[in-house]
């Protein structure tokens, strides 16, 4: 039996077409959307929810319904976590401008932010999005290098631009990636190589391929955990053969930190840390201001130098100062509160513990992850195949149970867990217990 590929808005999708059942008042309310939106209106599950509250790791419907949120990374710290609507709000009502002038909201930001970072990597920009971060760190690198090529995973996402859909396979329905654009497979042990070994072969193809093609290589580029691809974390360093294979050919190594980054992994403030690599541009978006929309760009001065001699780039909201007030009261939140070592911890039981469940249910193939960000898939026990139907049942039961979480992987058949730093020892405990209870049911 063959198994579909899925694209990444169809994880996990409301199909607008199914709405017998509804409460009039939600039909009603889904039909207005669709009139709104049109053909772009995203909505989860197979039957929408309307939030109206949140904190910490929860969310609450308009009907005051509890829901356990293992899904959202944008607010990195935990829903409106009182700092950092502290902060936002203080700033606000002092002074919001563009970034023409000087401020030391903006600079003691910009200072702390750079302190995390390697000390080649000494120069940022300040972006509103992720996935402008993208745009802009690949513009870098084919300045930088004088080539044109990108390597990409798979199933990688990366932003929506025009630009970076190219280089986001799973955002394309009806046609391939741009002749720039190489794609390889997620990391595995493959052909008898280990993990680094087979992903740093597959680069080296790329590398051969987009050169038959008259392509140099600008850059590969990576979100550190993978997480479209299904999250692939281990084993922590496999990514230096890959980069020094990059790094030979001439092309620059891109970091992909905007769902990884921010302690998520455990390992230290970005994935690129676990695997002992320093990247020549790093990028950052939506878990910088714990949902308030903001983004970056971290690399060498030189590279920047060379992009801004030969490009007048400006951001008119990038870098506001009350973006830099949100980001720094993120950083300090991690640091005071000790979220990197408590994703570790609460991560590592986590994992344990959803391992744990493969003992009694053969349809879990593996669990993967590192902190927390976390996969589990979804198998047929008999063939071993993605079993998308039932991580499709899993999600939509889990939410009935009230707790929230998405989809992942070429085939959507692996539960991306990736709760708020703030999750506890007894949420993972409540999750476990839940999905344990609805795969003994089926």
């Amino acid at each position: 039996m063959s198994v579909a590929t899925k694209e990444i808005l169809d994880l996990n999708r409301f199909d607008a077409t199914r709405t017998d059942g509804f409460p009039p008042e939600l039909a009603e309310r889904v039909a207005k959307r669709q009139a709104a939106f049109g053909a772009s209106s995203v909505l989860f599950y197979e039957q929408p929810i309307e939030m109206v509250r949140a904190r910490g790791a929860y969310m609450y419907d308009a009907g005051g319904r509890q829901y356990l949120d293992v899904y959202n990374n944008v607010p990195s710290v935990g829903h409106c976590h009182p700092r950092v609507v502290e902060a936002v709000a203080r700033q606000v009502g002092e002074l919001n401008i563009h970034t023409r002038y000087l401020n030391r909201v903006v600079e003691a930001y910009t200072e702390k932010l750079l302190s995390k970072f390697p000390q080649s990597l000494s120069n940022v920009v300040l972006t509103c999005t992720g996935s402008e971060s993208n745009d802009l760190a690949m513009r870098i690198a084919r300045i930088a290098t004088g080539a044109e090529g990108f390597i990409v995973t798979e199933a990688a996402y990366h932003g929506n631009t025009a630009l970076v859909t190219e280089i986001s396979p799973s955002s394309l329905r009806k046609r391939k990636p741009a002749p720039f654009v190489a794609i390889i497979p997620a990391p595995a042990a493959r052909d008898g190589m280990s993990v680094e070994a087979s992903f740093a072969a597959s680069v080296e193809q790329a590398i051969a391929e987009l050169k038959s093609r008259g392509i140099g290589l600008a850059a590969l580029i990576i979100d550190t955990i993978f997480s479209s691809d299904g999250i692939y974390a281990d084993p922590a360093g496999f990514l230096k053969g890959a980069t020094d294979a990059v790094h030979r050919a001439g092309g620059l190594l891109i970091a992909d930190e905007v769902q990884p980054g921010f302690g998520r992994t455990g390992g230290g403030l970005w994935g690129f840390e676990r695997h002992g690599v320093t990247p020549d541009i790093v990028t950052m978006g939506k878990p910088m201001g714990n949902g308030f929309p903001m983004g970056g760009v971290v690399t060498r001065p030189e590279f920047l130098k060379r992009f801004c001699e030969e490009t007048g780039y400006f951001n008119t909201f990038g870098g506001n100062p009350v973006a830099a007030a949100a980001g720094h009261a993120v950083l300090q939140v991690i640091e005071d509160e000790g979220l990197v070592e408590r994703s570790a911890a609460v991560g590592g039981y986590f994992r344990q513990s959803l391992e744990a469940l493969q003992g009694t249910h053969s349809e879990i193939g593996d669990v993967r992850g590192a902190g927390l960000f976390i996969g589990l898939d979804f198998v047929d026990p008999t063939t071993g195949a993605p079993d998308t139907a039932l991580a499709t049942h899993a999600i939509n039961q889990l939410k009935h149970n009230g707790i929230l979480i998405g989809a992942a992987g070429k085939y959507g058949a692996t539960l991306k867990i990736r709760p708020p730093l703030c999750f506890s020892q007894e949420d993972a405990d409540l999750f476990t217990g839940t999905l344990d209870t609805i795969l003994k049911a089926r």
